[in-house]
């Protein structure tokens, strides 16, 4: 009953701020980006995001977005293949300097810098309207979480655990020292800011979406970087099937929006997926969303380009700088003063790998203390 209340909020949320946005007569794209944002805000248990990501999350979406906008407008007589990769280098270099706290944003930071060059021409009156349209999705999202949120809200158990395991953070200066130093940041910054080019070199329709797989998908672990290219894959694969049925049936219209986003996420629901549900979320608003009336070539070449995208990430995982969950994870097995939360963290990735590679699925075995039999 949950999940079905959780459904209708996203579909609620993501039909009235498309509503909205349209009465205001902002831009396709700002709609698109308010609709989206309303879907992937509402959390479908109606548990609570702490306040402080609403003012962060949009200050971080406006200020990404102001430096693509501010390089567009002065570099716009540069190719488009340099101005992308520029842009994408600043990203990761600014992703770098966020704290533990906010690192779980530096997918955002990369995409939202990226998105005012996606448009024919940025611009400031374009800006304006898209940070209006994420305001308003937050706040109408927000609004309707709470209008439908039942008696009782049960707490954020991930919250709460990474509040207590967390550990002290360091200084600024060295966590940028850390990141510079590592090769694992700069395998990324290299291959964010030529993805736009290598999709166009082997002639992907949409080749905005290998950037996308890089950014989002490559991990500093095979492991990770194999989990979220399934993720992703299933997720949009999820994701283009409401679209497909609502707008080649009813048309596009707020009402739509809202049906699409609110389908997918039940369809999701209903099949156990939820870890899949924002994935499903965002890749049902852009299948549409910004993009006028539906066409038959941009479904299957957007979940082709995205595997590309995938692909491309797990080719750069596994021939630079490769680095196996699983083998760390057997190492510190064997090493008795191994913690259990360094095991813990890698059992997942180490599962995952073991998982592709058809082995057996390690498991975290506990330890038996000297003196005890």
């Amino acid at each position: 009953m949950v999940q079905l209340r959780g459904a209708l909020v996203i579909a609620l949320a993501a039909g009235l701020t498309s509503a909205v946005c349209d009465g205001l007569n902002l831009s396709s794209e700002a709609i698109a980006y308010g609709t989206v944002i309303a879907a992937v805000v509402v959390k479908p248990d109606f548990s609570r995001w702490p306040l402080a990501i609403y003012p962060v999350l949009l200050v971080v979406f406006g200020f990404c977005m102001a430096i693509g906008v501010v390089l567009g407008l002065a570099l716009s007589a540069v190719p488009q293949v340099f101005l992308f990769g520029l842009v994408a280098a600043l990203m990761q270099l600014f992703a770098l300097l966020l704290p533990g706290k906010l690192r779980m944003l530096s997918g955002v930071v990369a995409v939202a810098g990226v998105l005012p060059l996606l448009s024919s021409a940025p611009s400031w009156s374009d800006w304006g309207q898209e940070v209006l349209a994420i305001a308003l999705g937050l706040a109408i999202a927000t609004a309707v979480q709470l209008a439908f949120a039942p008696a009782v809200i049960p707490a954020s158990e991930s919250g709460a655990a990474n509040s207590a395991e967390e550990p002290a953070e360091p200084p600024l200066a060295e966590r940028v020292k850390a990141g510079l130093q590592s090769p694992f940041f700069w395998r990324k910054l290299v291959f964010a800011s030529l993805a736009l080019a290598i999709g166009q070199g082997v002639g992907a329709v949409t080749p905005k979406y290998l950037y996308f797989g890089v950014v989002l998908l490559l991990n500093d672990s095979i492991g990770e970087t194999l989990a979220r290219v399934r993720d992703r894959m299933i997720g949009v694969s999820f994701g283009i099937l409401m679209p497909l049925l609502v707008f080649n049936t009813l048309g596009i219209g707020a009402l739509q929006n809202g049906l699409v986003l609110g389908g997918t996420a039940a369809l999701v629901m209903a099949l156990n997926r939820a870890s899949y549900l924002r994935t499903a979320l965002i890749s049902s608003g852009v299948a549409f969303v910004g993009y006028g009336p539906l066409v038959a070539w941009y479904i299957p070449n957007r979940w082709v380009d995205y595997l590309m995208g995938c692909g491309l990430a797990v080719a750069v995982g596994l021939l630079l700088f490769p680095n196996s969950a699983l083998r760390r994870y057997n190492q510190l097995q064997a090493d008795p003063a191994a913690s259990p939360q360094q095991l813990q963290r890698l059992l997942p990735a180490a599962q995952e790998e073991a998982r592709w590679l058809g082995l057996p699925l390690p498991e975290q075995r506990t330890r038996e203390l000297p003196g005890i039999n």
